[in-house]
């Protein structure tokens, strides 16, 4: 993907209003961010209530195709968010519409994936079927779930091979769930790219979840959002989608990013805000500023101080809020690393907040 030319972020930014009351739209992810196997994230359910009491629209935006808008919604109201199936927005809806651009209405397509992305293509006028030998002129791959029959990815892999045109939801290899991180689309994407690499050229799907321009035109186009806020656990899907689409973003520590990768972030995974939980939709987000003397490096964050010295990111004061000084702490990195990836040590640093 062709990176558009953005300044390069050197810090996390600061609000001085609850972002609630500063963007008119939420894109929420969902696993990781929300939900983690199936339960509410901690302070999910309130913080997303006062969002939505502020006049903050939310919408809900997964790469995971695995289950129906209806579904999404379903199980988002049993936990306490109550949300029409309209507020969802899912990698599957995006790949049926890619599909459906370019293929006429009834045309066969290999579905290797589960019922919502089954209803996303039906919903675009494509019939889904189950075998290579049904005569598909496309196969597409979503996130399955663990029940996910091996035959079904052989499925996909000879009709690949027979040169049928590939295309995927999305391309994450890993998900999160209430036991752990378990593999995800990318890895079962993995298996079918494996399988076909004796072609030449060997062949990659077209994949339209995040953070690819498909998925951001999707929930453009479903939420009417006019300054939305893509909030996110992921900085490879969540963040950088929201950076090719040129949004702002709120990164949340809840789901499978820790600090240690977000300080280690090139710009392109650098997001414009950064919190623990969600309870950040309705408080304002503290300035990080440079110190006194303008040292390189040198940046203050609620009572943090923090540098990169020789090599080292040096993390020193006491504050409040450890998260404060992640904020400082990733000034300090992104700064030394300029367009590139800081190689300074995090260790001592991330042990004194306690990460």
């Amino acid at each position: 993907m062709t990176r558009p030319h953005r300044p390069i972020r050197t810090r996390p930014e600061g609000c001085g209003a609850p972002p609630s009351r500063v963007y008119d739209t939420a894109l929420l992810d969902l696993d990781g961010v929300v939900y983690a196997g199936g339960e509410a994230v901690v302070h999910a359910v309130e913080s997303l209530a006062a969002a939505r009491e502020a006049g903050m629209r939310l919408a809900y935006v997964t790469n995971n195709a695995a289950r129906t808008p209806e579904t999404v919604a379903g199980h988002l109201t049993r936990l306490g968010v109550p949300a029409e199936p309209g507020e969802v927005v899912t990698s599957a809806q995006a790949v049926a519409r890619v599909i459906a651009e370019e293929l006429p209405a009834g045309s066969r397509v290999l579905c290797v994936g589960a019922e919502g992305l089954r209803v996303a293509l039906r919903e675009r006028g494509l019939e889904p079927v189950e075998s290579a030998d049904d005569a598909p002129v496309a196969v597409v791959q979503g996130y399955g779930g663990p029940e996910m029959p091996w035959g079904r990815l052989a499925e996909a892999a000879v009709a690949v091979g027979r040169g049928v045109p590939w295309f995927a939801s999305n391309r994450d290899l890993t998900i999160p769930s209430g036991r752990g991180i378990a593999p995800g689309n990318g890895a079962a994407v993995e298996v079918v790219r494996i399988a076909t690499r004796w072609m030449r050229p060997a062949p990659e799907p077209r994949t339209a979840g995040k953070p690819l321009p498909p998925m951001h035109r999707e929930t453009i186009l479903r939420t009417g959002a006019e300054r939305p806020l893509v909030v996110g656990d992921r900085l490879d899907t969540d963040i950088e989608g929201a950076y090719a689409g040129g949004v702002d973003s709120l990164l949340v520590l809840t789901g499978v990013t820790d600090a240690a990768q977000l300080l280690a972030a090139p710009p392109e995974h650098r997001p414009t805000y950064v919190a623990a939980d969600l309870r950040a939709l309705h408080r304002a987000q503290p300035e990080v500023e440079e110190s006194r003397g303008g040292e390189r490096g040198g940046f203050l964050c609620g009572g943090w101080a923090a540098s990169a010295e020789g090599g080292v990111l040096r993390l020193e004061g006491r504050g409040e809020d450890p998260v404060d000084g992640l904020r400082a702490l990733c000034a300090a990195a992104w700064t030394e690393a300029g367009e590139g990836v800081c190689g300074a040590g995090t260790d001592e640093a991330l042990a004194t907040l306690g990460m």
